[in-house]
């Protein structure tokens, strides 16, 4: 899925942006979307579920070839060939993942966490959330191993029922984000932060509401950006890894390797909570198909691929293999973690902060929100952010190309994940960048000469 595939890709995601004629505004706006953004975006509400569907197809009929999988499909006609091989639901996958739902909303809501605050939206408005979802996760695999060791429940059951899942996350996504559609037309939590294109397509991709709530507790965001899709995550991979256990009757040092890097991530994920709400996806995206579908059914079906694709089809590593890939998987969440941690760092210190030994260096700018207020931020030009101007997503990529490496390259299939995230970095790069343009003015031009490179030294 290189080369071509991503230079696909890449103008997929590029037809998705709203008429960038005019200057890109610092919060909502009301630019039209074109039509190439109406095609764009119908392409990946319809190609993103088929993309999950030739994904199991590919694990449970080809060997894991994705390759094979879709040349059978052109053979056989695409969507005669879709329709018959569509995962079935089955009523105790559809009961069980409904269950899922309400225990993880049950937790959200009633467990104790910290108040944090989030940044403060373009209408003006400083929201605040509950951050327990390290509780959360810890009590919910805490009841998951538990039971397996007592044997209550298959330690393989979510593998063992893999394909039901696969339709009723499905089902709930476009639920959901159909859901967020009407509710931000008719009932929104804050009309000012609304964002209407004029397509209503795009819109249901997009979404219309930057934090859509029942009151003025229950976001809608941040539960399902967090809770269904990243709690389940290494819940899948333990379920697999049992799946591997029980089919072969080991687990190998790449399963092993695989499930030890994707949960310190995940886990630093809730660890750190309260600085999630600060991030691109809560503060900038509104909540349309792209996040509801994204975190309901793409987060746990396609990010967990590689622990599905070993529990069918063991890759062996060697001692040395597999510690070599740990050590590049720790290495990229040691920059992640130590990128963001300056940034919050020298955001909090100011004059006073020092990076690596040295006073740290920033460039001080202001914005105005859609209210008319100004505020200050600063710009990070020593340490991680004086490499280039998204260190973090470097280290994402390091990350992702480990996991992926746990899975050998007999297959590309396993490898997707990575072709997605450097498509998806890539273009979120250049959005921030286009975002921070418009909201920084000249001190953003400044802040790239000082940084001259986006992503990766020397190349990009």
């Amino acid at each position: 899925m290189k080369g071509a595939q991503t230079s696909t890709m890449e103008k997929v995601l590029e037809t998705i942006v709203p008429d960038t004629g005019k200057p890109v505004l610092w919060g909502a706006h009301s630019n039209k979307a074109k039509w190439e953004s109406t095609v764009g975006v119908l392409t990946l509400i319809v190609g993103c579920p088929t993309l999950c569907i030739m994904n199991w197809v590919a694990l449970e009929q080809f060997g894991g070839s994705l390759t094979k999988a879709i040349g059978a499909a052109l053979d056989h006609g695409p969507v005669l060939y879709l329709l018959q091989n569509l995962p079935r639901p089955t009523k105790d996958a559809i009961m069980g993942y409904a269950a899922w739902l309400l225990f993880q909303a049950f937790l959200y809501g009633f467990l104790p966490g910290e108040t944090c605050y989030g940044q403060k939206t373009p209408a003006g408005y400083q929201l605040h959330y509950r951050t327990n979802g390290l509780l959360a996760w810890t009590l919910t695999h805490a009841l998951f191993i538990g039971g397996a060791w007592y044997g209550y429940i298959d330690p393989a059951i979510i593998a063992r029922n893999w394909e039901g899942l696969l339709v009723a996350c499905n089902i709930y996504g476009f639920v959901l984000a159909i859901l967020a559609q009407v509710k931000g037309h008719l009932f929104p939590s804050h009309p000012e932060d609304r964002k209407f294109s004029g397509s209503w397509i795009y819109d249901f991709w997009a979404g219309v509401e930057l934090n859509p709530r029942f009151g003025s507790y229950w976001d809608f965001k941040f539960f399902h950006n967090g809770r269904p899709g990243i709690v389940a995550w290494t819940l899948i991979n333990l379920s697999w890894a049992a799946y591997q256990y029980q089919t072969v009757g080991y687990v190998t040092y790449s399963m092993i390797v695989l499930n030890i890097l994707q949960a310190i991530y995940v886990v630093d994920f809730f660890c750190n909570e309260s600085w999630y709400t600060r991030t691109i996806d809560i503060s900038h995206d509104h909540f349309g198909f792209m996040l509801a579908w994204g975190d309901a059914t793409f987060l746990p079906t396609f990010y967990t691929l590689q622990a599905q694709y070993m529990a069918r089809y063991p890759t062996h590593l060697s001692e040395g293999q597999a510690i070599g890939i740990l050590a590049l998987g720790l290495l990229g969440y040691y920059i992640f973690r130590s990128a963001n941690w300056q940034r919050d760092y020298v955001r909090s210190k100011k004059d006073e902060a020092r990076i690596w030994g040295r006073p740290a260096e920033f460039i001080r700018c202001k914005y105005h929100t859609s209210d008319g207020k100004e505020h200050e931020s600063l710009l990070l030009t020593s340490g991680w952010w004086g490499v280039a101007r998204h260190s973090n997503y470097l280290a994402d990529l390091i990350g992702c190309y480990a996991y992926c490496a746990t899975c050998g390259f007999d297959n590309i299939l396993p490898w997707s994940y990575l072709v997605f995230m450097s498509v998806l970095l890539v273009h979120r790069a250049k959005r921030d960048e286009r975002r921070c343009r418009a909201k920084y003015g000249e001190k953003w031009d400044e802040y790239c000469r000082a940084v001259p490179y986006t992503m990766i030294p020397g190349i990009f």
